[in-house]
């Protein structure tokens, strides 16, 4: 039994280090407009990635999504060096912008969404699972606050609601499945919810 639980440990030694890492570079973020850790994002970005039967590769990519984008292009040699050139691949995939001032908001959504069409299936699962976190959250955060929420997010409502239903129609086509399915069941509810937070009607789930 011990030998057994050693060769399990072992098998997952690059996930619990990639982890640690993750929870280093992102040490002091928070996610945006709240007081969460910014690692419950990544963490949960990973897990929908080795539910929707990812590799581990893969998971890293998802704990490491955002590295590139939110502490520096520094980041990419670091990553390749200890996670391999995949992962290095799969991150730089996930990455809207790595420069600072980042580009105009539209410009810079729309480029990730064309450069979504030839990224690949590794691409795929890791950026789906990073918007459906995000799109869950987002009709959390409606539920309980209305559409207040929006005023977090550059683009306000209507750019917000754009850009994940453009994914949503994206990743259904590209990424057939049960991930981009709840994506787009998600983000059909965050529009029905942005219109009862607009209305003032009860945003409550059904």
């Amino acid at each position: 039994m011990q030998g057994s639980n050693q060769k399990s440990a072992c098998r997952w030694a690059r996930l619990a280090d990639a982890a640690a890492f993750a929870m280093e570079i992102h040490a002091d973020q928070v996610r945006k407009g709240s007081e969460a850790p910014y690692i419950s994002h990544l963490l949960g970005v990973a897990s929908l990635v080795l539910e929707h039967g990812g590799d581990e590769d893969q998971a890293i990519a998802g704990l490491l999504h955002d590295a590139i984008e939110d502490q520096g292009v520094e980041q990419e040699p670091v990553i390749a060096a200890r996670y391999g050139e995949r992962v290095a691949a799969i991150v730089r995939g996930c990455t809207d912008a790595d420069t600072l001032p980042k580009p105009p908001w539209r410009e810079r959504k729309e480029a990730y969404i064309g450069h979504l069409e030839h990224a690949g299936a590794d691409i795929w699962l890791v950026s789906c699972a990073d918007k459906l976190y995000n799109a869950r959250s987002i009709c959390t955060d409606l539920r309980q606050i209305g559409a207040t929420v929006f005023e977090r997010f550059t683009a306000g409502r209507e750019g917000t609601l754009w850009y994940y239903g453009e994914l949503a129609a994206v990743f259904a086509r590209l990424l057939p499945g049960a991930l981009s399915a709840e994506l787009w069941r998600t983000v059909n509810e965050m529009d029905e919810l942005a219109v009862r937070g607009e209305t003032g009607m009860p945003c409550l789930s059904k």
